[in-house]
């Protein structure tokens, strides 16, 4: 499980955190950095999927020019907070028991490519592997607690990635890698391999999904087989065909669906058209049956959701923007239920941006302990993190008027702005008693 995620001079961040639970909730106005915090949620999506640093930012394509990975929202020097040489990222968590950290720093010279001059893996304080940018060579790899020296890698790449995706002969103890390599023999990267496999960064970091649904392309038939929601959506008729495969989750997905939207749906149904394409079908108590090129927006997003959250393939990280987005004011507290019952049987996280004070009013007080707001500070033109439970008085205030309530009328801006930007610089102590 995911417990934070710090970033240094990423985009308008000059140093935050952000503190990530089962269900975590980001707040702030527009243009004050919550899609920004997506971006670094990307980026270390983008090593799990093994791509270039170029790839990251700029896209990746495959071998017939269409777009596998859309780059990171702007020009690779309007990632990096403006005027500085270089960022970070940082992400905690929990595997297994153990407390796993990874740390990237990426490097922007002059009118050169972007490189990877810092990186580590750490467990429970122990020493997986370091690596230092080496001028003229590329990376430097050490591994283990020794600090061993590992070989040379390419700086274009993270080393996280080279490792997991590297392999080496059996035989002749030769790295079969396409960049600079790995030179020390086969049994230690082996070993370096699993240890690195152990702490689960690999396994989270490729298992991140974004999901942003869109009706038009939900409405789209989709190829048998293909299980896996896309980020607008496709592919929802086969990702809940795959749900209504499993008895007991097609029970719970009925039950959901019925709750959560007008139409008393009893049944699903995955028509092949004459080229194989599977559609979607409705089935109400009525007899009814409504494609999904008749269903409403709001019902297709709630489709959307129910099938990642309950498909076997699941993630272990669902990040959406503007969850409350084509939902009825009298659904969201369905729609709250839904994402902290699965959220809290572990397993997944899901983190999500709103701007609805109705949603931000439903919360539980776990959920509330990880909802943050993000504030822009316009003197300095960077965004800051801050747990909204921290707020001065924000406790009581949740109980006396309501959380949706202090977001709809700007007291966590201004909260922030008194406690720890006004002109004197000092900062109200918080009092809950």
């Amino acid at each position: 499980m995911i417990k934070s995620i710090k970033l240094v001079n990423f985009k308008n961040f000059v140093d935050e955190t952000l503190r990530v639970g089962s269900f975590t909730v980001i707040v702030g106005t527009n243009a004050s950095g919550k899609s920004n915090v997506r971006d670094a949620f990307r980026f270390l999506h983008g090593i799990g999927r093994g791509y270039t640093l170029a790839e990251i930012f700029g896209g990746k394509y495959g071998p017939g020019g269409q777009l596998e990975w859309s780059g990171i929202r702007g020009a690779p020097y309007a990632i990096v907070r403006f005027g500085q040489p270089a960022f970070s990222i940082q992400l905690d968590l929990e595997y297994e028991g153990n407390q796993v950290t990874y740390f990237i720093k990426i490097e922007f010279p002059a009118n050169s490519e972007p490189y990877v001059s810092q990186e580590t893996l750490t467990k429970e304080s122990k020493s997986i592997y370091k690596a230092r940018a080496n001028p003229g060579f590329g990376l430097q790899l050490y591994s283990g607690t020794n600090d061993r020296e590992s070989g040379i890698l390419d700086w274009s790449k993270p080393a996280l990635t080279q490792i997991v995706l590297g392999s080496v002969d059996q035989e002749s103890g030769r790295s079969s890698w396409s960049t600079p390599t790995l030179t020390r023999i086969a049994g230690d990267y082996i070993e370096l391999y699993k240890e690195v496999i152990f702490t689960g960064i690999p396994l989270y970091l490729y298992g991140f999904r974004f999901i942003e649904p869109e009706p038009a392309s939900m409405r789209v038939p989709s190829v048998p087989g293909t299980t896996i929601l896309g980020e607008t959506g496709h592919n929802l008729s086969t990702v809940l065909e795959a749900v209504c495969a499993d008895a007991n989750r097609k029970r719970i997905l009925t039950e959901w669906v019925h709750e959560l939207t007008p139409m008393d749906v009893t049944d699903f149904e995955f028509p092949r058209d004459p080229s194989g394409l599977v559609h979607l079908l409705l089935h109400e108590s009525n007899g009814n049956k409504v494609s999904a090129y008749s269903a409403s927006d709001g019902t297709l997003r709630f489709l959307a959701l129910l099938g990642a959250l309950l498909t076997k393939d699941q993630a272990g990280l669902y990040f959406l923007e503007e969850i409350d987005n084509g939902i009825h004011p009298s659904r969201l507290s369905l729609l709250v239920e839904l994402i902290e019952k699965q959220t809290s049987k572990g397993g997944i996280q899901v983190v999500t941006t709103t701007h609805s004070p109705d949603f931000l009013g439903l919360v539980n007080d776990s959920t509330f302990e990880n909802t943050s707001v993000i504030f822009r500070d316009e003197s300095a033109a960077s965004g800051v993190i801050r747990p909204v439970s921290k707020l001065p008085k924000a406790r009581n205030l949740r109980q006396t008027q309501g959380l949706g309530r202090l977001l709809a009328s700007g007291w966590m801006e201004d909260a922030l702005a008194f406690s720890e930007f006004d002109t004197k610089g000092e900062k109200e102590e918080e009092n809950d008693e």
